[in-house]
């Protein structure tokens, strides 16, 4: 019987080992004059030789270090190879001048199926998307390993007040009161073991929201960071992992919330899985938020003060946001909207119309959203929202009219909003069922700039507050015709011969040429002031824009033919609009 070769070790070894024998036969550098450095260089090899996993000879790994890194896909044992032939050693692999660079040592592989961190997820089955070379500059690449956890006694001890006040994008979101203040948080469940449904609770027609990595909040919380210094927007503050077991007062404000829900609307379906089936390792990704007051749905309007408020705060925040990184909202109904008594309203006469009420509004939940990355040009996060067509299907809400609008204008290239049934085929207008514009060949493509629905999302806003106003009869009727004609323009249902807002920032513009926004008050909350906004010729007003597109298209770089086929469709159908002059 031949006898084996593999080296086995127990216990500590009394020799040099193959490994160590084979390393000092490495050839080393050629040596230098200038004898510190070579010190310094020395030290620095031994140094990081300790950290050596391996070294390839004629691409065979020989070496195997005492200590190993940790790797994601676990590596079985394996013996070393038998050293080769002696006379090959000496013509082994290169070696060069000088020891390579720190970071070039022990590289660890990332698998092309596994995202990068530091990265959005390129994979078809994420939701988000972005440029292949777009890198993020904040702790957005951070994953669930590495934030800290925290069990739900934790966050709401008996000394804590939590209460449920809304239901986001794949995520429910949370009120949470203590001696040292209020944070709002939203809770996406990660891939986690659960407890399955009762009996009573699929009965109920209880519909588990699926569970989600946490890159998928990558996109909202890169957009979040971008959003920060704009008035107008909610305060990012920290993120970390809820694990474990629920505590009562979770389940009895889950419970709460869906009772009111289910006052409000009957049909209503439960989208989340109750507290009560939480296990021991059931994990959550929280991310904690600014107080932004009250949703909009739960507050009441009783003046034409707070309509002008609401309404235009909102318009001038998107403006803002639309000016510095390129900012569609693209779910903006009256959940996502927080009103918040800043300060006491002022008496009546004060000038403007804007500013009047105290009212401070914020904009939340940009998991729909679509923005450009300011510090890079070309790069941008975008939700791809013809992975779920859903959206645009769906009848359950009135909002469900605004998401088919916003596709329908990048699918035909004008206001025309089309039914449900149009919206069944990803990417592509459905054979037949519009005639699309002479020469439109261009697929959706949720990753363009399209500022036109924020104008969508305006309108529905509007009609929200005319519809559930509670202040007297006679005061909305006053703001309804004295915001007739601003109205008009913000139709989608209008003619075509109508001229529409192009973006909120039109809106925002002719608010002050109808003088209920002085240009000052564009520039007291800080951000950006609009470009044009108050001009009184309207030829100057044409330049500038001009100006600004011009500016804009040089940034993007140049478009691809069937984007700029795209853009001359848009141009023609949402036509800018002024203030007509009396």
């Amino acid at each position: 019987m031949s006898r084996t070769t593999t080296l086995r070790k127990y216990g500590k070894s009394e020799r040099k080992t193959r490994a160590e024998q084979l390393f000092e036969a490495l050839p080393t550098s050629p040596p230098t004059t200038r004898k510190a450095k070579v010190e310094v260089e020395s030290h620095e090899v031994s140094r990081i030789t300790k950290q050596l996993v391996s070294v390839t000879l004629d691409e065979k790994v020989v070496i195997q270090d005492k200590e190993e890194i940790p790797s994601t896909t676990p590596t079985p044992p394996s013996s070393p190879p038998p050293p080769p032939p002696p006379e090959q050693q000496p013509s082994t692999p290169k070696q060069p001048q000088s020891p390579p660079p720190r970071r070039r040592i022990a590289p660890t592989p990332v698998p092309k199926d596994e995202p990068v961190p530091g990265r959005l997820p390129q994979k078809p089955s994420q939701p988000y998307s972005e440029e292949e070379d777009s890198t993020f500059h904040s702790d957005t690449s951070s994953t669930s390993s590495t934030l800290r956890t925290l069990t739900w006694s934790e966050i709401c001890p008996p000394s804590n007040t939590i209460e449920k006040i809304a239901e986001a994008s794949y995520a429910e979101v949370y009120r949470i009161t203590n001696t040292l203040g209020t944070s709002i948080i939203k809770v996406i469940r990660l891939d986690s073991p659960i407890k399955p449904q009762t009996k009573a609770q699929s009965r109920s027609g209880l519909v588990d929201e699926e569970p989600h990595t946490d890159e998928d909040m990558l996109g909202e919380l890169q957009i979040s960071e971008w959003l920060a210094d704009i008035p107008g927007f909610v305060i990012y503050k920290e993120r970390y992992i809820a694990q474990g077991k629920a505590p009562r007062s979770l389940l009895e404000t889950h419970q709460a919330f869906y009772r009111r829900e289910k006052r409000k609307d009957p049909d209503r379906l439960q989208w989340y899985p109750s507290p009560s089936r939480y296990l021991d390792e059931t994990r959550f990704l929280v991310v904690e938020l600014g107080d932004a007051g009250t949703a909009l749905e739960d507050f009441e309007i009783t003046t034409s003060e707070q309509l002008w408020d609401i309404f235009l705060h909102t318009a001038i925040a998107l403006a803002r946001a639309e000016d510095l990184i390129e900012f569609e909202h693209r779910d903006l109904h009256e959940g996502n909207l927080c009103v918040r008594q800043a300060r006491p309203p002022l008496s009546p006469g004060s000038g403007y119309r804007f500013n009047n009420s105290g009212l401070e509004v914020t904009i939340l939940d940009y998991g729909l959203s679509r923005a450009s990355d300011p510090d890079r040009p070309g790069g941008k996060v975008f939700m791809d929202l013809e992975k779920d067509l859903s959206i645009f299907t769906s009848e359950h809400a009135p909002q469900c009219e605004v998401y088919r609008g916003m596709r329908s204008f990048l699918l035909r290239g004008d206001r025309g909003i089309l039914g449900p049934k149009y919206h069944t085929t990803a990417y592509e207008l459905p054979a037949g069922a519009v005639k699309r514009r002479k020469g439109s060949k261009r697929r959706v493509d949720w990753g363009g700039y399209y500022p036109y629905t924020n104008v969508l999302w305006l309108d529905y806003i509007y009609g929200w507050m005319v519809e559930n106003f509670r202040g007297e009869a006679k005061v909305l009727r006053g703001w309804e015709e004295e915001t007739r004609e601003l109205r008009v323009h913000l139709d989608p249902g209008q003619p075509r011969e109508v001229m529409s807002f192009g973006g909120a920032g039109e809106v925002v513009r002719f608010a002050v040429e109808a003088g209920w926004v002085g240009e000052g008050q564009l520039m007291d909350g800080g951000g950006s002031y609009l470009s044009g906004a108050g001009a009184g010729d309207g030829g100057e007003d044409k330049k500038e824009e001009s100006e600004s597109e011009e500016s804009e298209r040089g940034s993007r770089g140049e478009e691809e033919e069937e984007e700029e086929e795209q853009e001359r469709l848009s141009k023609r159908s949402v036509r800018p609009c002024r203030r007509r002059q009396a």
